[in-house]
């Protein structure tokens, strides 16, 4: 048996139904492999919010390792990708300041528009993300580092 787990799942509310399909697949993939865990759900405002709570749950000394998870559009206002630069930078910043684990469930497409097709395309896209991101969390954990 492995070691219980306790984990930060940080979510951003912008498309909010297809973020939180990362939480199913991280449950998941946890549950698929045996692992022992305890989630602890934050929700955000936008990606941007992520990287400061981030660090302020690891230096809380609470949590095995963090997940971050949103998407990041093209909304034709601002340059999505300086966004979602600022949101793994701060992410990393984090987790080299706390040295907890962090990892980023945060996609950035070029083309996302609210079709049908593109909902469906990353709904399930971000359940394969949440599972990847169950896996990463496991191996590093294992690492006893």
């Amino acid at each position: 048996m492995t070691k219980k787990l306790n984990i930060a799942f940080i979510k951003a509310r912008w498309h909010a139904d297809i973020v939180d399909q990362s939480l199913v697949g991280f449950e998941k993939g946890m549950a698929d492999a045996g692992q022992n865990v305890d989630i602890k759900t934050y929700d955000v405002p936008g990606a941007f919010e992520m990287p400061l709570l981030a660090k302020k749950l690891g230096q809380s000394g609470q949590f095995d390792a963090i997940v971050c998870a949103a998407l990041v559009v093209d909304g034709g206002i601002y340059r999505h990708d300086f966004v979602a630069a600022a949101v793994v930078d701060g992410l990393m910043r984090a987790q080299l300041d706390t040295g907890v684990p962090t990892y980023s469930v945060s996609l950035t497409p070029h083309h996302f528009q609210p079709t049908a097709e593109h909902i469906e395309f990353y709904t399930d896209h971000f359940v394969k993300k949440g599972e990847e991101a169950a896996n990463a969390v496991r191996m590093v954990a294992a690492l006893n580092i």
